[in-house]
Formats: structure tokens, C-alpha cells, sequence
């Protein structure tokens, strides 16, 4: 099991975008996936933590860019500037509040691990999605509560919330105290389990997709040209904006760019209206779509370094 599970990381970019078009075409396959997503954000938030290194964690919180500075961004500047952007165009309510929702989710579990397939450092996104999930419990249902529209509580938000990623830290708390050095050994493995679960999420995310699409097209594009828009407009800025090398500009545009929606649509459960559904369906198509154009880009840049 383990040289399979190494052998999808190398390939993680084209898998992850091979299970979204997959979810679209058999639609079947989605609907048999999509009681799984609860478990596969459950993995992949575990993986992310195990992976977590404490001396990167203790070096991070001496640089307030990466334990201030850039978790603040993620989460406070980033979602407050799309929320008034997408407020001021005029869209409606419900999915003006899904794409605030959606960007103000923590960045995505397997981020570092898609970094780490692109070849780009997975220790930064690794230590800024770990203080971002800790701040979610806390920024998500406030962001959530400024802009309005939602069925249920900030505060029952919150624990859901809290809930969910507690529950993933104190099991890797326990693994990390009890299973070390076998986790030391075996990165790439927990890397293999975070990309496997992320295929899997992302065939289930498609569930009933298919459906909405032949019944609204319309909306359907609105929502994918939105989600693709705003990924883009975050990685642009995080690539264009920001000080540092191109792979470290880079490895901060998928921090803003790429978010667990899943974290946010499993807290909401029913609370998640059909459209917002279809919008934070829509996000993972560039999600997972994004790293293979990504990959392209950094083989260019490398061979032009070289001529």
C-alpha cells in the first residue's frame, strides 16, 4: 500500500483534476462518494497536522509575517475585500454570503501537499493553515454574522466549527505524542492519504452537480465563472503583490487562493442552501483544476531560467 500511496503524489496535480471531471460524468460515482466527504475533510485536516514539524511551528511564531501577518490576511483581509467586492457588483444575497463563506475558510488541508508536488515549499502553508484553523472557530462565524443570511447561529457555527477541527487535533495530538518516529518515517505516506482523500473529496463534491447544471445552466456558469475568478484574483495577488521569490510567491498565492470549503459546507450540513451548494461545489473545479496550469507554469519558468 505504501509505494501505491507514494506513487499518487508525483501525480497529485492531474489525479485531482481527473476527479472533478470524473464526479461531472458519472454522476453515479459522485453520489456513491458523497457520504464519504465528512471523513475525507476529517483525513486530509489529520494529515495536514501530522505533517506539521514543531520546530518549523516555533521558527514560524518568531516571524510575525508568517504568524500575524500572513494568517490575517488569509483570513480577515482577504474575505472582508471579496465580501464588498461581491456585495458592491450586486449579486444576490445567497451567493454573495456563500462566496464570503467560501473565502473565508481556512486555506485548504492539502495545500502543502500540492505544494509539495508542484516542488514548492510545503512548510509555509503547512504552518499558516494550522493558525488559520485555529482563527476559524472564531473569524468565520463573525464574517459570517457582519454579511447576514445564514440559518443558523454564529455561535452554533462556531462549535460545529470547533468541533471538527478539535476533534482532528486531538487525534493527531495523540498520534503525534504516542507514533513519532513512525510518522517521521512515513511523511510521504500521510502526503499519499491527504491526496488520495482529496480525489476522493473531489469526485464527491460533484454529487448531484451534474443535475443542477441540466436544470440552471445558467447559474451553474455564474457560480464557476465566480469561483474561478476569485481563486484566480487571489493568486494573482498573492503571486503580484507580495515580496519574495517566484516559488515563494507562488506557494502564497495557493495559501489565498485555495480554501477548505469543505470544512465550511460539512458545518453548515442542511444550514447550506442548493445554491450556495453549487457555488462551494464550484470552488473545488479550481481548486483542483489550478495546480496542473500551476505545474505547466513552473516548468516554464525553469526551463527559461536554464536557457
Amino acid at each position: 500500500m505504501r509505494p501505491s500511496l507514494l506513487r499518487l503524489i508525483p501525480r497529485g496535480p492531474t489525479l485531482l483534476a481527473l476527479g472533478v471531471l470524473l464526479g461531472l460524468v458519472c454522476p453515479a460515482l459522485a453520489d456513491l462518494a458523497r457520504p464519504l466527504m465528512p471523513t475525507t475533510i476529517f483525513l486530509i485536516v489529520l494529515g495536514t497536522l501530522l505533517r506539521i514539524d514543531g520546530e518549523a511551528v516555533v521558527a514560524a511564531l518568531r516571524r510575525p509575517s508568517l504568524s500575524v501577518l500572513l494568517p490575517a490576511v488569509v483570513m480577515l483581509a482577504c474575505p472582508l475585500t471579496i465580501g464588498l467586492a461581491v456585495h458592491a457588483l450586486g449579486l444576490a444575497p445567497e451567493l454573495a454570503l456563500a462566496i464570503v463563506l467560501a473565502v473565508s475558510a481556512p486555506p485548504s488541508s492539502g495545500t502543502a501537499a500540492v505544494a509539495r508536488m508542484l516542488g514548492l515549499d510545503g512548510a509555509v502553508p503547512l504552518v499558516v493553515t494550522v493558525l488559520s484553523m485555529v482563527l476559524a472557530p472564531v473569524t468565520v462565524p463573525l464574517l459570517a454574522d457582519w454579511f447576514g443570511g445564514l440559518e443558523i447561529s454564529a455561535l452554533e457555527l462556531a462549535l460545529r466549527l470547533a468541533l471538527l477541527i478539535g476533534s482532528a487535533e486531538g487525534v493527531a495530538f495523540l498520534l503525534r505524542r504516542h507514533a513519532a518516529r513512525v510518522l517521521a518515517a512515513h511523511g510521504g505516506v500521510v502526503d499519499g492519504v491527504i491526496v488520495a482523500a482529496l480525489l476522493v473529496f473531489a469526485v464527491a463534491t460533484m454529487a448531484g452537480i451534474r443535475a443542477q447544471i441540466a436544470a440552471d445552466g445558467q447559474a451553474a456558469m455564474l457560480c464557476l465563472a465566480l469561483a474561478f475568478a476569485c481563486n484566480v484574483a487571489l493568486q494573482v495577488a498573492g503571486t503580484l503583490l507580495l515580496p519574495g521569490t517566484f516559488a515563494q510567491r507562488l506557494t502564497v498565492g495557493l495559501i489565498l487562493g485555495n480554501r477548505n470549503v469543505g470544512l465550511i459546507w460539512s458545518a453548515l450540513g442542511a444550514a447550506a442552501s442548493p445554491r450556495m451548494a453549487l457555488y462551494f461545489a464550484a470552488t473545488q473545479l479550481p481548486i483542483y483544476i489550478l495546480p496542473r496550469l500551476i505545474e505547466t507554469l513552473i516548468g516554464r519558468n525553469k526551463r527559461k531560467a536554464r536557457a
